[in-house]
């Protein structure tokens, strides 16, 4: 049996739960790339906020809390995410590929210059220039402000072209994503 205090939680925790479970399923597709994993991890970090309500519910901005477990939960899985591929890219290493890419050397070098961008700046650009998203909707998206956005897509951009030694970082991003995506057109709409 549970107290009225303890209802009352479960209750204020469900109404926020149906509120931004979609929102926190969202941000972590769009920082991790990969639907399947969003709602898994939307659901993890609604988990983790269940275990601390009362901290949660107490804080001034429960949403942004939530965000930032997201956004870390979202980092963690990147950086699985690449130790996996490191492994199977080593597994694979042997095979000779054929790619249709004639600039697989660009699209090598923007990647890596991407991995090497800490992971705010790098959500920030991915966010700006490969999912087009505005400085509002990208701000939203990583629970921060417009003016982080424009300071860390900035220096991200800035990171860019000094690691990539091109003026074109931007134009490169582009078409790198556009690669990736199949997309001839530049920007991901």
């Amino acid at each position: 049996m549970g107290t009225v205090v303890d209802d009352a939680a479960s209750v204020e925790f469900h109404a926020f739960f149906e509120r931004h479970y979609a929102e926190l399923s969202r941000l972590a597709h769009l920082l991790t790339g990969e639907a399947d994993a969003a709602d898994d991890l939307a659901a993890d970090a609604l988990l983790a906020l269940w275990h601390r309500w009362d901290r949660v519910r107490a804080a001034d901005h429960p949403v942004a809390y939530a965000r930032g477990v997201v956004a870390n939960l979202a980092r963690t899985r990147i950086r699985s995410t690449v130790r996996e591929r490191r492994r199977i890219s080593l597994f694979w290493s042997q095979r000779e590929e054929k790619t249709e890419n004639p600039d697989v050397a660009g699209v090598v070098d923007v990647q890596s210059a991407l991995r090497r961008l800490p992971f705010r700046k790098r959500a920030c650009v991915v966010l700006r220039h490969a999912f087009d998203l505005s400085e509002k909707d990208t701000a939203l998206a990583l629970g921060i402000s417009v003016g982080t956005v424009k300071s860390q897509t900035s220096k991200g951009m800035a990171e860019l072209q000094k690691l990539l030694g091109a003026k074109g970082a931007p134009q490169k991003v582009h078409a790198v994503m556009a690669a990736r995506t199949g997309q001839a057109g530049g920007r991901d709409r």
